[in-house]
């Protein structure tokens, strides 16, 4: 084990530049900033002057140059699994931005090229870090709330304007980002929401594509869910909402949780509904319950977490907060809910990754953005405009 790692960043813009400082603060033990890419030299100029960083403007020459020990992959959404293929078959590190790929046949190709168990590879999937998440994922688990009955998140607090979405030619069209929302805002929520409660056997999608935007893809999505046991979801998300709200309802035999801004409800049932329902002598009544307002703990370290926790997994060897390998659940998600929402029918899980890259084939052969940009992964003008 070494310790300290050399971090190379593909792609310095909104998130890559974040991450870069973030690194170059001293904030991340046992990591070392010792590269940066992009294809656009301006961005590079705040990097290139420090010292023991050295620039590129060629991914494969960053991977192949020998300074970098990881890649922190900051590109558009296509050219994660390019890079990330690449990275991984020279032998680096790799920790990857949401989402791990744009579809699914994407996200096997680079889980596939992940051959050699020394090598860290890891999804900046940071909410995980957040002590709300974390609490209600042990109580999911400890049983505390009984077998999963409902299940609703709507997070609708994406605000975006016109603005934002001309602020990038690849931003919001098929061939550049592969999505909307929920390639886009949403791989978090879903991550999230397959980590807490695991994946459904059927998806229901209604979406509109640029319903209140000038694009090409989704921009508002209601979608229904059923569990093997029975249990239902929904998920509604939008950017064209304000001011929005991010709600997330949890709905179990002993009773309810509601997370929302800081706040932590756990409604507990004295007696489970099911066991109160077979024995009670009345006909209304519901069972007792303790209100409980559990402290939210703050937001947690969230991308500085993860951070740390990668360089820990190659310094030392310590376990992943996220691992890459998982993040193919929360594209099957999005990806089956855009094929529902499109197709207007039901999906089945698992997902047909071959139909599902015939349609998005299909939609990116009509998108506005150039097809020689998809095949090179990234916008020479826009390359480090992560997000």
């Amino acid at each position: 084990m070494s310790d300290v790692t050399r971090m190379g960043i593909l792609g310095v813009g909104n998130m890559g530049s974040a991450h870069a400082n973030t690194i170059l603060s001293g904030k991340v033990p046992g990591m070392s900033l010792t590269g940066v890419c992009d294809e656009n030299p301006e961005k590079l100029k705040p990097f290139a002057e420090k010292e023991g960083v050295q620039a590129f403007s060629d991914a494969g020459e960053m991977i192949n140059s020998g300074v970098v020990d990881a890649i922190l992959i900051a590109t558009p959404h296509y050219g994660h699994t390019t890079y990330g293929i690449q990275a991984l078959r020279k032998g680096l590190h790799v920790l990857v931005e949401k989402p791990i790929s744009v579809h699914k046949a994407d996200c096997e190709k680079l889980i596939a090229a992940h051959t050699d168990e020394k090598q860290v590879f890891a999804a900046m999937f940071n909410q995980r870090t957040n002590p709300q998440y974390q609490k209600l994922r042990q109580m999911i688990q400890s049983g505390e709330l009984g077998e999963l009955r409902r299940l609703q998140w709507t997070i609708t607090d994406w605000f975006r304007t016109e603005f934002y979405y001309k602020s990038g030619g690849w931003r919001a069209t098929w061939a550049g980002e592969g999505g909307g929302v929920l390639l886009n805002q949403c791989p978090h929520q879903l991550d999230l929401w397959q980590w807490l409660f695991g994946m459904p056997k059927k998806i229901r999608t209604h979406l509109s594509l640029g319903r209140f935007h000038d694009i090409e893809v989704e921009d508002d999505v209601t979608t229904y869910m059923e569990y093997e046991n029975g249990c239902t979801g929904v998920f509604i998300t939008t950017t064209g909402e304000a001011p929005g709200t991010n709600r997330l309802e949890v709905v179990g035999e002993r009773g309810k949780i509601v997370i929302e801004k800081d706040t932590f409800t756990f409604i507990r049932n004295e007696v489970a509904t099911s066991e109160h329902s077979a024995t009670v002598q009345t006909g209304f009544n519901k069972p007792p319950v303790w209100n409980v307002e559990i402290p939210s703990g703050g937001g947690g370290e969230q991308h500085l977490g993860i951070l740390k926790n990668f360089a820990k997994a190659v310094n030392d060897g310590d376990d992943l907060i996220a691992r890459a390998e998982e993040g193919i659940h929360s594209v099957e998600l999005a990806n089956a809910m855009i094929l529902s929402g499109i197709k207007e029918t039901t999906v089945e899980l698992p997902l047909d990754a071959a139909e599902y890259e015939a349609l998005l084939n299909d939609k990116i052969a009509n998108s506005t953005f150039v097809k020689e940009t998809v095949e090179a992964g990234s916008n020479a003008d826009d390359f480090s405009s992560s997000f």
